[in-house]
């Protein structure tokens, strides 16, 4: 997915009941920075969301804030919504330069982000930024062990907000923010009060940009991190080894408990990444990626990666979300670069060591 200059970024936010996304919205809509800003409110099914403080006639409607900002309320189709803004925004009826759609609590953020892999007229129209997922440090770990949508808004993350800290210790703290790099390891965990974050820190962040710098780093999932390891309080075990010999490619996982404080959480949400040196052949990928997504698409919530590919001295920049995935060539590699690939993949009680063995097999030999 191309960016272009005419393109209005749209941010996902999303987060279980209460975690603080209405508290968020709040200041968006309210504060003087300059923004202009429509937020969506994705209510599904027929009956709304409690969200009175946001707008208190429960039919659908466009609102416009006195910042500039305008909120609507969704029910039912998410493109018909986002077609309306546009229609509305091309023939000068409204004025914005970006959308935030506020998922339900209880949403799996994956049928929003594919809206904007699957309609051609919103993909053009609108780029998807990033997902933004907030999380209540006080209820984490109690929501993400009954609930698997809970599970699902980490897994999509480009950035987690967690939020009540102020109402926990730094232990509990500690030990919530460990258990979601175990989940997620690609994204970025900032601790905000009362919504209090900058909005840059909330936009522009091309976590869905294909062109954007992708940085994945393998230590994270080592569990070896600074940050990981600060959190368990706790010297890293190392991972050297990997590093010693001669490896085409190596990975971590985080099926295994890192001294979490004395809890044990076996998610079914995990991570793990997938390393080489040698490059792909590009048909024998394509078609195990395929039969890859049809049978595991549903539970694979977002993969990304830099691939080295056979026959080009370019880099490949691949995603994919369920099974819709997508490349872009990359700039060249340096002189003093070797080539490499590095995928991460994010889902739900994914065969890692049989999709690993299957990415190795499609290895040029």
């Amino acid at each position: 997915m191309q960016a272009t200059q005419s393109q209005v970024p749209v941010t996902v936010l999303t987060g279980f009941l209460g975690a603080g996304k209405t508290t968020l919205l709040n200041r968006i809509l309210s504060e003087e920075h300059g923004q202009k800003i429509a937020v969506i409110e994705n209510e599904f099914g027929p009956e709304g969301v409690d969200h009175e403080l946001l707008v208190a006639d429960t039919n659908e409607q466009i609102v416009e804030m006195n910042n500039g900002c305008i909120c609507c309320t969704v029910r039912g189709d998410l493109v018909r919504i986002l077609s309306d803004l546009k229609t509305r925004r091309s023939a000068g009826k409204l004025d914005f330069e970006r959308v935030i759609i506020e998922t339900t609590g209880m949403a799996n953020p994956g049928p929003v982000t594919q809206t904007f892999f699957m309609d051609d007229d919103i993909a053009s129209y609108y780029l998807l930024d990033a997902v933004l997922t907030v999380v209540d440090a006080k209820h984490g770990h109690d929501t993400l062990d009954k609930q698997p949508e809970a599970q699902n808004q980490v897994g999509f993350a480009d950035r987690i907000l967690l939020t009540k800290t102020d109402l926990v210790s730094e232990e509990e703290t500690a030990s919530l923010k460990d258990r979601l790099v175990r989940m997620n390891p690609r994204a970025p965990i900032k601790a905000v009060n009362f919504g209090q974050v900058p909005i840059k820190e909330v936009l522009d962040l091309r976590g869905f940009n294909l062109n954007a710098i992708l940085e994945i780093d393998p230590a994270f999932l080592a569990g070896e991190h600074p940050d990981a390891v600060k959190a368990r309080g706790e010297k890293g075990h190392g991972h050297a080894h990997d590093h010693e010999h001669d490896h085409d490619h190596h990975h971590h996982d985080h099926g295994d408990d890192h001294g979490n404080h004395g809890h044990h959480h076996d998610d079914a949400i995990k991570a793990f990444v997938f390393q080489s040196h040698r490059p792909f052949d590009p048909a024998k990928l394509e078609e195990y990626m395929g039969a890859l997504t049809q049978v595991y698409g549903q539970d694979m919530l977002r993969y990304k990666g830099v691939l080295f590919m056979n026959g080009t001295n370019r880099r490949m920049i691949f995603q994919g979300v369920h099974m819709l995935m997508g490349a872009d060539v990359g700039r060249p590699w340096g002189k003093d670069e070797k080539p490499s690939t590095k995928i991460v993949f994010i889902g739900r009680n994914l065969p890692k060591e049989a999709i690993l063995k299957g990415l190795e097999a499609c290895l040029a030999r």
